[in-house]
C-alpha cells in the first residue's frame, strides 16, 4: 500500500494493561488491531494474529506469497479519541522471493486490502476516516 489511512474514533482508546505489551511507550492500537482482525477475518482473511512492533500493532495476513500484513501507528490522543494510521506490510509493487527466483508482485494485494480496510472504516459507525495520504499523516513521529 502506498498510501495511509488516516482514522480518528473513541471506539479505539488504549485499554487496561495494553502498555505491558508495549515495546515503546505510547504505541497504542491493541483495540483497533481486534476490531481489524475481526472484521478482515469476515471478509475472509486469514488473520492468525496480532501484537506489538516497536513502531506500532501488526496484524497478520497469511496466505499470499509474501510477508503481509496491516500496520497500525498510533497518533494523537486525547481522553476521547485516538488517531491512527494504517497501511500494509508491503513495502513495494515487488519483493524478490529467494523461494521462487523471482519477484512477486505485491500490489494488486496491496490495492485489494486498502479497499477493503477503507470499507470497513466507512461502514462502522463512531470511526472517523480524516483521509487518504501517500505521506505519513501523523505529525507526532
Amino acid at each position: 500500500m502506498d498510501k495511509f489511512i488516516h482514522i480518528r474514533s473513541n471506539r479505539f482508546l488504549p485499554l487496561p494493561d495494553e502498555e505491558v505489551e508495549m515495546v515503546n511507550e505510547g504505541m497504542y492500537g491493541k483495540a483497533l488491531a481486534i476490531f481489524l482482525q475481526e472484521e478482515l477475518q469476515k471478509l475472509r482473511y486469514d488473520v492468525p494474529f496480532y501484537c506489538c512492533e516497536d513502531w506500532g500493532w501488526w496484524i497478520e495476513l497469511i496466505g499470499f506469497p509474501f510477508t503481509f500484513g496491516v500496520c497500525i501507528y498510533s497518533g494523537n490522543r486525547n481522553e476521547e479519541s485516538m488517531e491512527y494510521a494504517l497501511a500494509d506490510g508491503a513495502l513495494s509493487n515487488k519483493k524478490w522471493s529467494w523461494r521462487k527466483f523471482r519477484f512477486i508482485e505485491t500490489q494488486s494485494h496491496s490495492d485489494e486490502l486498502f479497499r477493503d480496510l477503507q470499507k470497513i472504516i466507512e461502514n462502522n459507525d463512531g470511526i472517523e476516516m480524516i483521509g487518504i495520504s501517500e505521506d505519513f499523516p501523523i505529525e507526532k513521529f
